[in-house]
This record gives structure tokens, sequence and C-alpha cells, in this order.
């Protein structure tokens, strides 16, 4: 362990490789990417190495065989030819307005004709590229190699203001001689967060060889359970040993916070290499991605769509073009949130060809519906941890009447950001919210035979079923003895009978005008 460096936050492959550091060895992959294809687009949630597979492939077309020693491509390359080298980066800087973009544009083709004493020769930016593509390959005799990180930063730092379209209007130009240089390119890569969709950026560029649901390349960023035990096993051992745990104890534990991504289906999950890193380093199970940075995607998101939280928070079954291409006309806001790495494949159905999505591990899930609380409801910012710490302890207890008077005082009004028609979606969202948090299992909209109930919550001693009802301008009593008829008349309870468990049949009764909770009514 004394001698094994983790390469926590080193995105340059020459700087991991000099280092010594422990390196995941995707080179076979690198390989297969070069010798088979030249156009690829990849999309993969922030933190996932994007950046470090980038700089792989810029050494690998540089011919840097030295820095590839012992690694797998080692025996697959035999030439090892240098490429002129054509690095795009926007993960820099913000582009909240359209002169950064321009800006940075600027620096980035200034830095390539300087690289290859280029004469400028337009201040239009793609026609500088355009030029520079031409005489480096005139220069060299060879094709040009582009690598693109993170394309897609500056359309989504403006993300809903009026310099989104503007940016995206800029890099399309940029972008645009891409196709008509085709002949001079010998290997194009571009990636990104998201997919936007290829008629808005990528205007021409149709034969992109999206490889982000592509199987042989699901694990191409990030750390494969085999992958995990064949380069981590010291580090594993010593997490056990801090935390007093069984090896098998610390394997699941991991598993349980930072594997589960599945980038199609049918293929083995992949860990956040951030993640993994930063755990073995600290010693301890942190929510290391979320404290990385601040999920402004999401939040931006959120704030400007309808948001149907059940939608999200109980998995959800969707088909490949609901959830690929983030349009930004659209108003789904599926393809944002699962490109994000807030939602992977979790399943999928051969026959109707819908994919499960839903949360990978609990990391992503608990600073996820995290988010979400402190958008949509009203306890304190400073309160929330405090308020879902108490109502864990409530639903302990038993202890109902406190429960459900720390859910009335978080839902006391509508927010405005929730339309009055959808109310009814709102309030069993965020109540769902709230016991999720928790960490008692919870589910909503469980499926039975006769129907489905709403809410259902399972401590180590007791099983909660509430049915949320409207008022509708009814008296409480009336609608409060419906919602509890309608939980036996439907045999809700019949599944947790064998359980052992306490039952408690709860009505919970919501205010149709936006009012929040009115009341309600349990028996046992």
């Amino acid at each position: 362990m004394a001698n094994r460096f983790l390469p926590i936050g080193i995105q340059d492959f020459e700087d991991l490789r000099n280092r010594g550091a422990v390196y995941v060895d995707k080179t076979h992959l690198v390989y297969k990417l070069a010798t088979e294809g030249k156009p690829y687009f990849l999309s993969r949630p922030r933190r996932f190495g994007k950046s470090l597979l980038l700089s792989t492939l810029e050494a690998y077309f540089l011919g840097k065989k030295d820095l590839f020693k012992g690694l797998a491509i080692e025996n697959l390359e035999k030439d090892w030819i240098q490429y002129p080298v054509i690095k795009i980066s926007f993960g820099a800087n913000s582009y909240e307005n359209n002169a950064r973009l321009k800006a940075r544009l600027n620096a980035i083709l200034t830095e390539a004709e300087e690289k290859y004493q280029i004469q400028k020769n337009s201040e239009d930016a793609a026609e500088r590229l355009s030029q520079i593509i031409h005489s480096v390959t005139k220069k060299t005799g060879k094709q040009v190699v582009i690598l693109i990180d993170e394309y897609d930063k500056p359309i989504l730092d403006a993300l809903y203001t009026e310099y989104e379209e503007q940016n995206r209007q800029e890099l399309r130009s940029f972008y645009s001689p891409l196709k008509d240089c085709d002949q001079y390119i010998r290997f194009l890569f571009i990636t990104g967060i998201t997919k936007v969709s290829h008629v808005n950026i990528f205007s021409g560029l149709n034969q992109l060889n999206d490889i982000s649901l592509t199987q042989s390349y699901s694990s191409i960023c990030g750390v494969s359970e085999s992958e995990l035990e064949k380069y981590f096993m010291p580090e594993i051992e010593a997490l056990a040993e801090r935390q007093e745990m069984s090896l098998e104890e610390t394997k699941a534990k991991l598993a349980q916070m930072y594997d589960g991504y599945h980038f199609t289906h049918n293929v083995e999950g992949v860990y956040n290499p951030f993640c993994l890193l930063k755990c073995f380093s600290d010693k301890d199970f942190g929510s290391y991605w979320f404290e990385s940075g601040t999920p402004s995607l999401l939040v931006k998101t959120l704030q400007n769509q309808p948001v149907e939280l059940t939608n999200i928070v109980n998995g959800r079954f969707a088909n490949e073009n609901q959830f690929k291409n983030y349009d930004p006309d659209s108003k789904n806001m599926l393809p944002v949130i699962y490109q994000s790495g807030y939602l992977t494949i979790k399943d999928f159905e051969k026959e109707t060809r819908l994919y499960k999505l839903d949360f990978p591990n609990r990391e992503v899930e608990e600073g996820f519906l995290d988010v979400l609380l402190k958008k949509f409801i009203t306890v304190p910012y400073d309160d929330i941890g405090l308020e879902i710490n108490n109502l864990r302890v409530a639903l302990r207890d038993r202890n109902l009447d406190r429960a459900l008077n720390i859910i009335k005082s978080a839902i006391a009004d509508l927010p405005t950001v929730v339309k009055k028609d959808m109310c009814e979606n709102y309030y069993e969202s965020v109540t769902h919210l709230m016991f999720r948090m928790t960490g008692w299992r919870v589910v909503s909209e469980l499926q039975n035979v006769c129907g489905r109930s709403d809410v259902v919550v399972a401590s180590k001693d007791s099983v909660f079923i509430f049915e949320l009802k409207m008022d509708k301008g009814r008296p409480f009593e009336e609608v409060a003895e419906e919602a509890l008829a309608q939980i036996d008349e439907n045999g809700y309870s019949q599944r947790f009978a064998v359980s052992g468990k306490e039952m408690y049949k709860v009505a919970l009764v919501f205010s149709s005008e936006g009012k929040g909770l009115l009341g309600w009514k349990a028996k046992e």
C-alpha cells in the first residue's frame, strides 16, 4: 500500500503513467476504437473519466509508446504511427454568455495555430478551424486527429437563458468544417455529458458513431466489478480493516454506494471511478460525487420543466429515443437526468424494447432526493437533515402524529413551481420523497392484484400503508373513511400479513386547493 498512488483528479495520461499511479487498463478499447472506426461520440456522467480517456487517445496517436509499457495495447499495436493531434476542450471555463464562448474558441484556435505555425487568416472560428486542419495535413503529410472534450458545456452552462441558443449556434458553426474536412481527419472523438441532437449541433455530421449505449464499450469509462478486484484488492483490504468489516461486507457496501451504472442492457455494472478512489483514499464511504460539484444541470432542469416526481423516484420504463437525445425544444427532461448520471439502465424488456431506468446506487439516490427535497418543500434549508432524522425516529417509534406533523409542516402550501392541477402528483411525490430519505424501505404505487396503494413504508418492526386522497370540497371524515375502506377492499395489507410486523393503515387527506395536508386518520 505504501507504494501505491491513486490518481484522484488526474486527467492527464502521461502524468498518471509517469507518477506510477494505479491505472485501470482500458487500452485494448483504445486500440479497438482506433482500428475499427473514425468518428465517435460518447456521453458519460461527470467525474467518470472522459477526459482521461481522451488524454489516453492523445498519447496513443502521438506515438508515445513508452507510456504504454506493460499495458494491453503494447501487444496489439505494432506500428505506433505519430499523427498531429488537435485537442479541443471546454472544461476549463464557464460559458454563461456568448462572449465567454467566443473567447474560449479564439484561445483554442490560437494555441493550435501557434503549435503548428499557421498564419491566422480570418476572424471566423469555423474558417480558422478549417484552415488549421488543411494546413496541418499539408505540413505533416498525415491526417489529423481531433479530440473534443466536454463539447456540450457551453450549452449546459447557458441552459434556459437567452444565451443557450446563441452558444448552440456558435458551436454549430464552429463544428461545421468537420464534415467537409473528413478526408483530412484520421480520427474524431467527441465527449460530453449529454447528447444534444445532431440536428442542433453537428449539422450534417450524420456519420458519427455514437457508442454511448454500445455493449462493447459499456465499461470504457469507470471501473467494472472484475476490474475492481483485479486492480484494487490492497485498497479494499485496507478499507475493510479501517471499517472493521469483512472483505465480503466491504465489497457489498462499495457496490451499494458506487456501483450500478449500466450503459446498456445485459452488461457488467460499472463503478464511478472518482468515488471509488476517494473512498479508498479516505477509507470511508462518503457521498463524493455530489460533494465534488453542485448538480447545477439537474437544478436548472427541475426549475424550468414540469416535474412528475413519481416517474423519477420509482423507476420507469422508456424507449431508447426517450432518453438518448436531449432536444432543447422538447419538454422531456428524461435525457438530461439519465445522461447526467442520476438514472441508469436497470432492466430491458426484449419484446417491447423498453428500458427500465432507476437510480444506479445509494449515493446517487440520496443526493438526488436531497436536491428534490430542498427544491420542493418549505422546510428551512438548515432543518431538512434534522427533520428527516426526526421523521425516521418517529416511524421507528410508531409515533404517527409526530411523523405526519413533520410532513404537514414541510408541504403547508403548494410551491409556485407546481401547477394546481398537478398538486395530487406533487403531494404523493413529496410524501414519498420524505419517507424515502429516512432510509426505510418505501414503495409508491405498489401494485396489487386488486389495485395500487399510494405509499408503503416498512421500518424495522412496522409496516405503514398510506392512502392519499384529495378532499375535492368534501368533508374530511368522509374522505378519510373512503381511503381506509379502499385499503381494506383492495387487500393492500395482505402481502405483509406474514411479515410479523405491526401494521398501520393510514388515510392522508390533502387540499385540492393547494393548501397542503389537511389531516390523517389511522387504524391498525
